[in-house]
């Protein structure tokens, strides 16, 4: 099994073709980032990616479950899923997953507040 440096750098390799694309320290693994948004995760040398769902299903068919932690003894699935073996053999392949994750978490964008104007009321 590789090192989660050397998966992690395998990942950057097979990601180098997608602009933008940084990698973070979480939670005792890595989140992988494109214009601020994560898109996807690694955990114990598994690399997961955002879905939502428009996405999901092409995940579900592929029998490729989401990545679960455990809160208070409960388990707790996330809107990541395991992403499909052959992204981590084939660059094209990776960046065409890579791609649906990360619009599924422009998609999961929660929109911005719009800030409250004040209006001046004037009496006559």
């Amino acid at each position: 099994m590789a090192t989660a440096n050397s998966f992690i750098e395998h990942l950057r390799e097979l990601l180098h073709p997608v602009a933008g694309v940084t990698f973070k320290r979480m939670f005792g693994g890595h989140g992988l980032f494109r214009g601020g948004l994560m898109f996807g995760l690694v955990a114990d040398d598994t690399l997961y990616f955002k879905v939502d769902e428009q996405s999901k299903p092409a995940f579900v068919e592929r029998d490729l479950g989401p990545f679960v932690y455990v809160k208070d003894g409960k388990p707790m699935p996330m809107s990541y899923y395991r992403a499909p073996e052959e992204t981590l053999d084939n660059g094209d392949d990776m960046v065409e997953w890579a791609e649906i994750a990360y619009q599924a978490a422009v998609r999961a964008q929660k929109p911005k507040p719009k800030k409250a104007t004040k209006r001046n009321s004037f009496v006559s």
